[in-house]
């Protein structure tokens, strides 16, 4: 893989991992690589498109709400087509509805899920903190004959963004105690490895992604960890303390939220300095739940995904 050498530098390319395997987006194309039960690396490759962007879409903090929706969007669409491709689904494919009747199901079970899936976020990661912290407040002060928790918004805000943290990480910690899961995250790590491979210039071979860091400041995990930080900031600016008022305004701001994420981790993708050693930091620590260790044929598969959107001219994919 010489010819797919270049010089050192920050590369715009990024990956996602799949069920036993990756997919890397690149400037001009998407291509995901999966194993099959067979041993077999299967592959398939997406163009992109990127000229239908409008122009607003591409404005700072804007652009990141953007490329979050199409990232979520995409990756859910190439995570359940790793599903197929990995032949996890030969087992179910005889007593599942076939044609229109099995393609309204899913539809179906796809809407309900998301419905669901956005319900119980917004449950746990924005009611729930404000909710708890208006009865411990209410509690504390009541005790206390005065209004001083209730009043502090710094205090509130901290208060609830460190919740967001904590659920955030148990979470982490719960889903790495499935077997699949920590697969995923194996493939998590392989993908991380490759792209720092290719951004220091070297050959794309297994034993030398073998060798690289596992943890990457430009991660979906460590762009989670920014926005949660950011969104203590912004909690502390909102002084309302009505509960569901305080609520909707921070759904209302999660778009900016995003978009503040986005430019930060943008930033330390493309600096390394104090500040961006400092802010990546706590998203590095979490990628030592999300990133695994991973084995040589999962290595291949980062490899097989990555090769093929490496640009011929590698000026393009500069970050």
């Amino acid at each position: 893989m010489s010819e797919k050498q270049c010089p050192a530098k920050k590369t715009s390319i990024g990956g996602q991992a799949l069920i036993e395997g990756v997919m890397m987006r690149g400037p001009q194309k998407t291509v995901m690589a999966v194993r099959h039960t067979s041993g077999e690396i299967v592959t398939e490759e997406y163009e992109v498109d990127l000229s239908d962007r409008p122009r607003f879409w591409k404005i700072p903090v804007f652009r990141g709400m953007y490329s979050m929706v199409d990232s979520l969007k995409f990756g859910y669409k190439c995570l359940m087509r790793s599903a197929v491709l990995a032949g996890l689904e030969d087992d179910v494919q005889e007593a599942a509805p076939t044609g229109a009747a099995q393609k309204l199901l899913m539809s179906l079970m796809m809407v309900v899920s998301t419905v669901l899936g956005v319900a119980l976020a917004l449950g746990l990661f924005i009611f729930l903190p404000s909710f708890l912290y208006k009865l411990l407040a209410g509690a504390l002060d009541t005790a206390a004959g005065n209004t001083f928790w209730m009043d502090n918004a710094v205090l509130r805000g901290v208060f609830e963004g460190l919740l967001r943290l904590i659920l955030f990480l148990a979470y982490l910690l719960l889903v790495t105690l499935m077997p699949d899961i920590r697969r995923v995250f194996m493939y998590h790590g392989a993908e991380h490895k490759t792209i720092f491979c290719y951004e220091k210039g070297e050959e794309l071979t297994v034993e030398n992604v073998r060798r690289q860091s596992r943890f990457h400041p430009r991660c979906g995990t460590s762009f989670l960890i920014l926005t949660l930080l950011v969104g203590i900031i912004i909690s502390i600016c909102i002084r309302v303390q009505t509960v569901w008022l305080r609520v909707l305004i921070k759904i209302a701001l999660l778009p900016l939220t995003v978009g503040i994420g986005y430019e930060l981790i943008k930033l330390a993708g493309r600096k390394d300095n104090w500040f961006t050693r400092l802010i990546s930091a706590p998203g590095l620590w979490i990628q030592r739940l999300t990133t695994k260790e991973p084995d040589d044929s999962m290595i291949e598969c980062a490899l097989a995904a990555f090769c093929p959107v490496i640009p011929e001219d590698h000026t393009s994919d500069q970050w």
